[in-house]
């Protein structure tokens, strides 16, 4: 039986979905790409500043892909993932807010802040991640891991329709135009992302384990514990196989969700309708994460997680051919339908899978694999864009990652209890 003290740590856990979730919106997805593309970069050519877009969030994928396995096993070893994720997070909110004071045309330094950022991001997430086993029991992974997606959705989403509201009509917020709107932006979403993090810090806590040992120590003792880990995984098909099969099918997800806004703006859109096309996408996907979360409790992760990656792999196929405005709106809302629940349904059927005792070194592998995975599909973007001339041809190498994903996926098995 679920007693309060618990379900007040499910929902504080949950709610640093609805913080950080602002960053990946506003900023990963929204405004970024797009001042970086109009105002930091403006005077570049599409395929160029497509091409550093695409260059920097691989290189930030890869730098958090290198750390991860090692932060969770320091983490595991010292009882440290709580005080790991505020130390992340910290720096997010930071170098969010420093993107305000980046002038026009100075594209090198805002993509430096923004890799600061989106590191801050990514590394707090592998303790995010982890900490779920110590929040929620197995039969409620699921739907606690849609609680968290959902409101990370609607929260990102509420505070994304303000700055939505605030840039279009910056004369109500006494601001000069859309431009220091846009950086003002920055400064509400690093205030969001802080704020919404006090429930984790004070109410979360790691079940009782291993005794807490100093940080040398942890360090000392994950090192070891990693090459063990490794040994391990060996010997645990289904576990290594369901990485392999989320290392493709998260790549093509990322990608899209990186990558959507720039995509738009090459084939012409106006910023107004990409903006409302995430906004539509945010709104769908909090009912959507949660009902999948459902349907994953009722028939089980895999099914549903199919399902989701046939509808992502049809969407890449549709959105090469597209040539109107309203095609991003459908195909926003088609998103919108399974981007929540193939996340929040990957996170729960691997929780299920792992040793409870080293989540966060198991959850490091699984970040590890989602952001070498986001490494591939930016940079092959970006890549083929830059050769091709041609937006259109580089979504379709998306359709690949997600068949392959599928493949790999059918072979897990899905331990259910």
């Amino acid at each position: 039986m679920t007693t309060y003290r618990q379900k007040k740590q499910v929902y504080a856990w949950a709610l640093y979905d609805w913080a950080n979730s602002a960053y990946a919106t506003a900023v990963m997805a929204g405004f970024f790409p797009l001042f970086f593309k109009e105002y930091w970069s403006g005077d570049m050519a599409s395929s160029e500043s497509t091409f550093w877009l695409g260059l920097a969030n691989a290189a930030g994928a890869l730098l958090i892909a290198m750390l991860a396995p090692v932060l969770g096993a320091i983490a595991d070893q010292g009882g440290l993932k709580r005080q790991m994720l505020l130390a992340f997070t910290s720096l997010g909110v930071v170098t969010t807010a420093a993107l305000f004071l980046v002038g026009q045309g100075a594209w090198t330094w805002a993509l430096i802040i923004y890799l600061l950022g989106a590191l801050g991001f990514s590394g707090a997430n592998i303790f995010y991640d982890a900490l779920i086993v110590d929040v929620a029991d197995k039969h409620e992974l699921d739907r606690a891991s849609a609680l968290g997606y959902g409101l990370g959705y609607i929260g990102g989403g509420v505070l994304f329709a303000f700055d939505v509201w605030m840039v279009s009509r910056p004369e109500i917020f006494g601001l000069l135009n859309s431009a220091e709107a846009v950086r003002w932006s920055f400064i509400s979403v690093a205030i969001w992302w802080a704020v919404f993090t006090l429930p984790m810090g004070l109410w979360v806590r790691e079940r009782k384990g291993r005794s807490r040992i100093s940080l040398w120590a942890a360090s000392r003792n994950g090192f070891r514990q990693l090459l063990e880990t490794f040994h391990h995984l060996r010997g645990l098909k289904s576990v290594w196989l369901f990485l392999l099969a989320y290392f493709f099918y998260i790549d093509g997800v990322n990608t899209v969700a990186r990558m959507a806004v720039d995509y738009g703006l090459s084939l012409g859109f106006t910023s107004q309708v990409l903006i409302a096309a995430l906004l539509l996408t945010q709104f769908i996907a909090f009912p959507a994460a949660i009902a999948l979360g459902w349907a994953g409790d009722r028939f089980g992760a895999k099914p549903v997680l199919l399902l989701a990656i046939l509808v992502y792999a049809l969407v890449c196929i549709w959105s090469s051919t597209m040539q109107h405005e309203q095609d991003f709106y459908v195909l926003a809302a088609a998103i919108g339908l399974v981007m929540g629940g193939i996340q929040s349904l990957s996170r729960s059927m691997y929780a299920r899978m792992i040793p409870s005792e080293q989540s966060a070194e198991f959850f490091g592998f699984f970040n590890m694999l989602g952001k070498f995975s986001a490494v591939l599909g930016p940079a092959l973007m970006g890549a083929s864009s830059m050769l091709s001339g041609s937006a259109r041809i580089s979504i379709i190498v998306i359709v690949l990652l997600f068949a392959l994903g599928a493949v790999f996926l059918c072979f897990v098995r899905d331990e259910r209890v």
